[in-house]
């Protein structure tokens, strides 16, 4: 099926995107998706699979509205192409204003695109979306949401916050999707999906896309979905056709030189550098702008705002039209201008690699992926190639192409402890100090010597005295006290000997010692009166 069977409002603007022919993934989706079955696909990014459910969803949704319109006014509906039996099934049944269609994202970068790609694809349709994530102001969103609009694209993390504040009611939804479904398995959403999947309606349509139909994935779709089809696009499909990818076998220190020699052999309009750790992204950029290679970088070390302003100056091209990014955004980003992508490390992840390559090479023109490959790459080579079932093509560069002259690449920055770690008057633990086994003189303490900063202040380096009683006095001065520490202990130890013979002198007059008759042993018996009569009295009948 191609694009011809959709309503005539979203053909307006396919044509005005250049959208031709359909994706293999389009192509299997699309007809499913408009009959109302429940559908896990597999699709990787860059072939297609936002508009595989973006078209299909707002054609349901326009006829939807039309037909829920024709049926108020008591009109009779205009006969077209569709049979009452096929738009039967088109339509939602019964929609109303407060409904919609919910798609939910793993990250930011992905709702902001996605609702990029409605606004191009919907923008003869007359339908309104809001995209909701962190880092924004509640405001505007919920003014939208309050108003209802037919499409909410939303991360998973702040609708529920909205759903909380009793903003978003969804006992509307009439559709929902979730897009990059195993990427929000590693981000940990499985209990947020499954938060707001039971908040559902079950009347409503399932779909789940996914870079693979992994058990997490498939368990919902089965659990919360109502017979849905599996959609496996091939990995020679899922895989970007217009790529041409090769490596370069080299060692870790040639990276540089490399990755600045094809930049100025193809000299790409924009290219992506793609790194595994978050530190080597700021050393690449730093290095590239050094040589005149202008360059930005995003990681998760920025925040929101600043990572907004990286991607509206690369997507401009003016000034900076070289990306370094970590795997944060290889599935975050939707550019269609990249021709050059490069590996500066391989990926664990097999995944990863389709990914990263499937920046270029979009809208049917023809990329270039590179990968440099050293003896700590060795490892993932061999696990994407299995992935993949075949080998990535070798390549090198002429003597000629090889830039000599360039600045050398930064260096790992130089641990630093914390100031915590730095202050010179910290005091070890009591018990852990080393005693001098020569006796010095004791240390003399003035109120100039006393200033912050100055050396008499430090503890090492400081002429003690070993003697103990010396330095009590020392400390003793020190702390304001008037006695040293052994003359406290000894008052302390006259109190304690004091209380004691108190407690001996008042026990005497308590009790009085008597012999028994049969062995000298004494016992204490008690000298109260009455008692004591009547015990005399008793030993004295017992005796005679």
């Amino acid at each position: 099926m191609g694009f011809s069977k959709l309503h005539p409002k979203i053909l307006g603007g396919l044509k005005k995107c250049e959208f031709n022919e359909p994706t293999p993934i389009q192509a299997a989706c699309i007809p499913r998706i408009l009959e109302g079955q429940d559908v896990a696909g597999l699709a990787q990014t860059g072939t297609g699979k936002t508009a595989a459910f973006l078209l299909p969803l707002m054609d349901r949704v326009l006829r939807s509205v039309e037909q829920t319109s024709l049926q108020e006014s008591g009109t009779s509906p205009s006969r077209e192409e569709l049979s009452d039996k096929d738009l039967e099934k088109r339509i939602f049944p019964h929609w109303k204003t407060k409904n919609f269609i919910l798609i939910l994202e793993p990250t930011r970068e992905l709702a902001h695109q996605v609702y990029e790609n409605f606004k191009k694809l919907g923008q003869d349709t007359g339908l309104e979306a809001v995209v909701i994530y962190g880092g924004t102001s509640y405001d505007n969103q919920k003014a939208l949401l309050e108003k209802g609009v037919p499409f909410v694209i939303a991360t998973p993390g702040r609708l529920i916050d909205l759903y909380k504040e009793h903003f978003v009611d969804l006992s509307q939804v009439r559709a929902v999707v979730f897009d990059e479904a195993d990427r929000m398995f590693d981000m940990g959403f499985k209990e947020d999906m499954k938060f707001l999947l039971k908040r559902i309606p079950k009347e409503r349509q399932l779909l789940l896309f996914s870079a693979t139909l992994n058990f997490d994935v498939l368990q919902i779709a089965y659990e919360f979905g109502s017979n849905p089809v599996e959609i496996d696009v091939s990995r020679d499909q899922a895989k970007a056709e217009h790529v041409e990818d090769s490596l370069f076998h080299l060692g870790k220190e040639e990276k540089p030189q490399v990755l600045l020699s094809l930049i100025h052999k193809f000299l790409p309009r924009q290219a992506i550098v793609f790194s595994n750790f978050k530190h080597n992204v700021e050393r690449i950029v730093r290095f590239l702008n050094s040589n005149g290679v202008p360059a930005v970088g995003i990681s998760s070390l920025l925040n929101q705002a600043q990572r907004n302003r990286v991607m509206s100056r690369f997507r401009e091209g003016n000034d900076r039209n070289i990306l370094v990014a970590t795997d944060v955004a290889a599935r975050g980003l939707d550019i269609q201008g990249v021709d050059m992508v490069v590996n500066y490390e391989l990926p664990d992840d097999p995944e990863n690699y389709v990914h990263r390559i499937g920046r270029t090479g979009r809208a049917g023109k023809k990329g270039r992926a590179f990968s440099l490959v050293c003896d700590d790459d060795i490892g993932a080579l061999h696990r994407i190639e299995d992935y993949l079932g075949n080998k990535i093509p070798v390549d090198w560069i002429d003597d000629e192409d090889l830039i000599t002259d360039f600045q050398p690449f930064p260096s790992a920055p130089e641990f630093r402890p914390s100031q915590r770690l730095q202050k010179k008057d910290v005091r070890p633990r009591r018990g852990h100090r080393k005693r001098k086994s020569t006796t010095s003189s004791s240390r003399k303490t003035s109120g100039a010597s006393r200033k912050k900063g100055s050396s008499q202040r430090s503890r090492r380096g400081s002429s003690r005295s070993s003697s103990p009683s010396e330095r009590s006095v020392h400390r003793d001065r020190r702390l304001g006290r008037h006695q040293s520490r052994q003359e406290n202990s000894a008052a302390r130890t006259k109190k304690t000997h004091q209380r004691s013979s108190k407690r001996k002198a008042s026990s005497s007059q308590r009790f009085k010692h008597r012999v028994r008759p049969q062995n000298s042993s004494v016992q204490k018996v008690s000298v109260k009166t009455g008692v004591g009569e009547k015990i005399s009295r008793f030993f004295k009948k017992l005796f005679e």
